[in-house]
């Protein structure tokens, strides 16, 4: 059994769960998220209003979408609640981020031009500092996407480690040229 899967997800107060057939929508305080459960994965609600996720056999497929279907329900149920952010940060000289709005950020990466990223619908950004911003969302995917794409604007080199990298991020370092 799967130990993610088998794992009831806990409904908070002032969160409405819909389930129609395979299609789970959550409404919460920050918004609606629904996703499409795969086919042979059962959902239901418990007595205690916690939400179930169940597997009809022990076929391979059907383990491999339990967990995963249980933590995607999760995240939607999170999502609605919290609300999921993506710390970045831009490492080298000159280069800097510019909020134009809400869903609007001008980046000055070292190109010959500066690079204007469009937040797409849900998705808001907040610039703490020149060098520091944010991606917000109720959407875990659509949030680690819109991350993933400003990242590889200018992904960090390994020699300076000079790029846009996410908060916390490790970027692994090589030697220069060896001099004489």
């Amino acid at each position: 059994m799967s130990r993610i899967g088998k794992l009831p997800v806990t409904v908070p107060s002032g969160v409405d769960v819909t389930i129609d057939g395979q299609t789970v929508t959550v409404k919460g305080p920050k918004g609606q998220l629904s996703h499409v459960v795969a086919e042979p994965i059962v959902v239901n609600r418990d007595e205690d209003g916690a939400i179930a996720v169940t597997r009809p056999d022990d076929q391979r497929k059907s383990k491999e979408l339990h967990g995963l279907s249980r933590t995607l329900i999760a995240n939607l149920v999170t999502g609605v609640t919290d609300g999921y952010e993506k710390k970045l940060e831009i490492v080298g000289v000159g280069y800097r981020v510019i909020s134009k709005g809400p869903t609007q950020l001008e980046f000055s990466l070292g190109y010959s031009h500066p690079i204007t990223v469009d937040a797409p619908e849900g998705i808001t950004f907040n610039v703490e500092a020149p060098t520091r911003f944010s991606v917000i969302g109720i959407d875990k995917q659509s949030v680690g996407e819109v991350a993933a794409n400003i990242r590889k604007l200018r992904k960090p080199e390994p020699y300076k480690g000079k790029g846009v990298r996410y908060a916390g991020e490790q970027v692994r370092r090589k030697v220069g040229k060896a001099g004489k």
